[in-house]
């Protein structure tokens, strides 16, 4: 998994070419041997030898060029292993022409930018057109591997001296984001084709009902559009009354991301010999999961509410707050996509999520030894009487994990609802598993690290579970759950 690039400028420092470090080594020993032998030729040798590399470094660390330089990517959005193009424009603001200098693009080791180059002379700053003698187009190809948010930037433009013994470089410009969104794995059918949302409710009422202006119409709000006014309804009732059906005729669906991996964590071998957490390969295919479900269902017409099992990590940082199922009563906890154009807006969004650190989900009493024994998943409680009408939990009671219990968030009415598992823990085990009594039909994808018990207890409480390991089951686990959800519809 991508982590969020560090944002840093590079530090500008003279440094000298092997020519420049050859005339040290050489200048050092026969310095010293002139002095030693008493011959005044071979100290002036020596001392030219030392001065000039001197020299040249107060050369290079004069800057008096001054250059701008502005950055677009296109597409300024790219899937993971697309290809986006890289446009630079340089323009000299200085009051005399440049040559002679060279560039590159300072960003991380995945996109792989090219090495540096020639930058082509430059006639001195006109304050004209943007394509005058004094401006310089340049623009390069990247296609980034993996999803994530990578700084490009700021350019790197160096200034050797004459006799080529030291160079210096120094920054131009700001860094720019570079959005990498997950990829997206089509789906089979559309939408959820066996399970309705509210699209039937409207069609059930008018054969109930066959007067429906009556029912379905209600007083105007701000904010609804003209074209949804109900004339007949707004004459009888004196005011302008508004046409219910459309919004109930919306299906909807939900779907829980496991951002929090709270279940127990471990560690395996990385690339280069570094410790990388168990869950990365796992999140990875999660997001993408999370990406593929979304957009099918969007691309479908579908009304789409994402909650995050833990603290929010897709929204703003402004907006965040305690968690998809957990926090204080009355906050808003989803992050609602309406329309299919708005599946860009869920990408971007998943594009810089980064699974949690160690400390922000595992247990603090777990053992550092990955093979110990030892497991934080505890047996989960039999639910009692009250847990079973749907109270909430105290807030100041702990969980099984030692973690402070909130009360579940009100979801709203009963919909489809599919949760992405990477690892959870018995309290979230718990409360998904009272979300199944809150949901239309519940589908569970599991990834490789879930604890079987937990498996086993979301079974139980009626969520059915689909296992899958890596990027490639995505299209099977699909087809097996909506396949699924079909079969228990015909035997309802």
């Amino acid at each position: 998994m991508p982590a969020q690039q560090r944002r840093g400028r590079p530090v500008w420092f003279p440094r000298l070419t092997v020519r420049g470090g050859m005339f040290l080594v050489t200048g050092a020993p026969l310095l010293l041997y002139s002095l030693v032998s008493n011959q005044r030729d071979l100290l002036f040798v020596a001392c030219l030898l030392l001065v000039v590399p001197v020299v040249a470094v107060a050369y290079v660390s004069v800057r008096p060029v001054r250059l701008q330089v502005t950055r677009t990517f296109h597409p300024p959005v790219v899937a993971a292993g697309g290809e986006t193009t890289v446009a630079l424009t340089l323009c000299n603001l200085s009051s005399r022409a440049v040559t002679g200098l060279r560039w590159r693009d300072a960003a991380p080791e995945a996109l792989a930018v090219p090495p540096g180059a020639t930058l082509p002379g430059l006639d001195r700053f006109e304050g004209g057109a943007a394509d005058g003698a004094d401006t310089v187009h340049l623009d390069y190809r990247v296609t980034p591997r993996r999803r994530g948010v990578y700084p490009c930037g700021p350019a790197l433009i160096g200034q050797p001296d004459p006799f080529g013994l030291t160079v210096g470089e120094w920054t131009v410009g700001e860094p720019q984001d570079l959005v990498v969104t997950p990829r997206v794995t089509d789906l089979a059918g559309r939408g959820l084709e066996s399970v309705r949302g509210d699209g039937e409710v409207p069609e059930r009422l008018r054969h109930v009902h066959h007067n429906s202006d009556q029912l379905i119409a209600r007083e105007y709000r701000p904010g609804d559009q003209l074209r949804r006014v109900n004339w007949p309804a707004t004459a009888r009732h004196g005011e302008i009354m508004v046409r219910q059906e459309e919004e109930q005729s919306k299906p909807r669906a939900r779907l829980v991301f496991d951002t929090a991996l709270h279940g127990r964590r471990k560690r395996m071998p990385g690339p280069g010999g570094h410790q990388v957490l168990r869950h990365d390969p796992a999140f990875d295919v999660a997001v993408e999961l999370v990406a593929s479900v979304g957009a099918h269902l969007l691309e479908a017409g579908y009304q789409l509410d994402l909650i995050e099992l833990g603290p929010g990590r897709l929204a703003p940082a402004s907006a965040r707050a305690g968690g998809g199922l957990r926090g204080d009563p009355g906050d808003v906890r989803e992050l609602v996509f309406r329309e299919p154009g708005e599946v860009r807006s869920l990408l971007v969004l998943l594009a810089g999520i980064e699974p949690p650190d160690p400390d922000e989900s595992a247990d603090p009493d777990e053992p550092p030894d990955p093979d110990e024994p030892a497991d934080t998943h505890e047996p989960a409680a039999t639910p009692g009487p009250a847990s079973a009408a749907g109270a909430t939990r105290p807030a100041d009671a702990a969980g099984a994990t030692g973690r402070p219990r909130m009360p579940l968030s009100p979801l709203g009415r009963m919909l489809p609802t599919f949760a992405v598992l990477v690892d959870i823990d018995a309290q979230d085990t718990d409360e998904l598993a009272h979300l199944a009594s809150r949901s239309r039909s519940s589908v569970a994808f599991v990834l490789d690290p879930m604890n079987p018990e937990s498996v086993a207890r979301l079974r139980d409480a009626g969520w059915r579970c689909v296992r899958l390991q890596t990027a490639r089951d995505i299209p099977g686990a699909w087809v097996a759950a909506v396949g699924e959800r079909q079969a228990a519809d015909d035997g309802a």
